[in-house]
This record gives C-alpha cells, sequence and structure tokens, in this order.
C-alpha cells in the first residue's frame, strides 16, 4: 500500500515546491503578459508602419513610374537641345558667311564704283580718239593740206587733167550728217566716187594721195621724208600713164636723196640713171648695177 501512496509522495511534493513558486512564477506570468502586450504594441506599430511602407511604396512606384516619364521627357528634351545647338551653330556659320559676303559685296560693290569711273574715263577716252574723235578732228585739219599736195602731184602726172576731192561728211537718209572720208576725183567727165575709176587712174590717185600724207607726216614729225620706194605700180598704166609717172617721178626727184623704183617692165629700163638688176639663175640670183 505505501508504495502505491509514493507516486502522491512525489506529487504532493511537486505541488508544494509549485506552490513555494507560485508567486515567482505568477510575476514571471505579469512580465512575459507586460512583455506580450509590450510585443503586442510594438507589433501594432510595426504592422502600422508596414502599412505606411507599402503604401509609401506604391507612392514610391507612382514616383518611379513619373520620374521614368520625366526621364523620357529629359532625353527628348536633350535631343532638342543637342538639334538646336546644331541649328544654332549652323545658322550662325550662315550669319558668319553672309556677314563675310557682306564686307565682299562692299569690296565689290567700291570696285563696280571704281570701274565705272575707269569706264567712264575710257568712253570718254574711246569718244575722244574714235572715228568721230580727235582722228577726226586732226583728219579734218589735215585733209586741206593733203588735198592741196595730192593735187599738185596729180596734176604733174594728168596734165592738169584730174583732181581730188575728199569729203569729211555724208548725209544721212533719216537726216542730219555723219563723219566720213570719201574720195571724190573729179575729170573730163565729171566728179566721180574713187572705186568707178581704172585701175591705172586709181593708181594714179593712191600714188598723189600717200606721197602727200607721207610729205605731211614728215613735215608734222619735225623731219624730213629722204626716201621714196615704189615696188610695182607700173603694170596697171598704159604707156602714157608710165611715161607720166616717170616724168612725176622726175619731177620730184629734187625733194629726195634716194628714189627706188622696183618693176619688171622692160621698158622702164632706161626710164632712171641707175639701176640694180637683178638676175635669176640656177646657181642663184645675181645683182648688176648699171
Amino acid at each position: 500500500m505505501i508504495s502505491e501512496l509514493q507516486p502522491f509522495e512525489r506529487r504532493k511534493a511537486d505541488l508544494d515546491l509549485a506552490l513555494k513558486q507560485l508567486p515567482q512564477t505568477e510575476a514571471r506570468i505579469k512580465q512575459l503578459e507586460e512583455r506580450a502586450e509590450a510585443q503586442t504594441s510594438r507589433l501594432d506599430e510595426l504592422c502600422a508602419m508596414l502599412d505606411e511602407i507599402s503604401q509609401e511604396r506604391e507612392v514610391v512606384a507612382l514616383k518611379e513610374e513619373e520620374l521614368s516619364s520625366w526621364e523620357g521627357r529629359l532625353q527628348d528634351l536633350r535631343d532638342q537641345s543637342w538639334q538646336a545647338q546644331s541649328k544654332l551653330g549652323a545658322a550662325q556659320q550662315r550669319l558668319n558667311t553672309i556677314a563675310t559676303q557682306r564686307e565682299r559685296r562692299k569690296e565689290v560693290v567700291k570696285q563696280l564704283d571704281d570701274l565705272a569711273d575707269e569706264q567712264g574715263v575710257y568712253e570718254q577716252l574711246r569718244d575722244a580718239f574714235g572715228k568721230d574723235g580727235i582722228p577726226a578732228m586732226i583728219i579734218e585739219a589735215a585733209i586741206p593740206e593733203i588735198e592741196t599736195e595730192a593735187n599738185e602731184l596729180l596734176a604733174r602726172m594728168t596734165d592738169g587733167r584730174m583732181h581730188v576731192r575728199f569729203d569729211t561728211q555724208r548725209e544721212k537718209v533719216t537726216g542730219g550728217f555723219k563723219e566720213t572720208l570719201d574720195i571724190k576725183i573729179a575729170d573730163e567727165l565729171g566728179t566721180r566716187d574713187y572705186e568707178t575709176f581704172s585701175g591705172g587712174e586709181a593708181f594714179r590717185v593712191n600714188f598723189a594721195i600717200r606721197l602727200a600724207l607721207s610729205r605731211l607726216l614728215a613735215r608734222r614729225a619735225g623731219a624730213q621724208l629722204r626716201t621714196l620706194i615704189m615696188d610695182e605700180g607700173f603694170g596697171t598704166q598704159d604707156a602714157q600713164g608710165r611715161e607720166r609717172l616717170v616724168q612725176a617721178i622726175n619731177a620730184i626727184r629734187d625733194d629726195f636723196d634716194l628714189i627706188l623704183v622696183i618693176t619688171h617692165i622692160d621698158e622702164l629700163r632706161d626710164a632712171f640713171p641707175v639701176r640694180i638688176e637683178v638676175t635669176k639663175r640656177p646657181t642663184g640670183s645675181v645683182i648688176d648695177i648699171v
């Protein structure tokens, strides 16, 4: 029986010990309850904080989306800024080019003005030295002298039969006059243009005019015309015309130190006192002074 009661004795001992420790246990439980309450309060705070964090995360997500949108817009603005900078650089370059061209234009305008002034001077010179300018005045002043000299020579060659006249003005069909130089030759048939005379007659007129002009130029240069050279010209003359040309040359021979007549006409061989005869031979030409 006693052995059966031993478990109860141990249980009583445990109960007594438990009752003895009950105040401590109760105090521990109270501490734990207070701690649990504190932990529950802390848990509530944490849950509240977690809710706030969750809400803030949603806000942050929205802000991130908005930020991403703003970053895209910022990149677009950067691209636009780069394009604007490129356009600005190109526009500045064009402005620099325009400024350079403006300065160049000023230089060109000045050059054009200078050239216009120079052109005006050249136009005045052109008019002055044109056919209606100073040469016309010189010719008009020299015409009477040439005319007199030529007619003196022409009278010797034609026994006074031919007379030359220079017309410096011609009447226009539309009215008024224009400057010209027409040679009018008078003979027993009347006054005609130079072009209507035969070769021999025209040669005599040419000879007289050229010799008169040469004398005039020599006088105005303060020199003397000491040499006369005639190359051919006799072939267009008849016998009487050639004789008169020779007579005219002999008549003016004292005015020259040397008169050289070149001709292939044998009839004139004895017309002059001194001859230089050129003879062609197989071995070359030979010169003989006769």
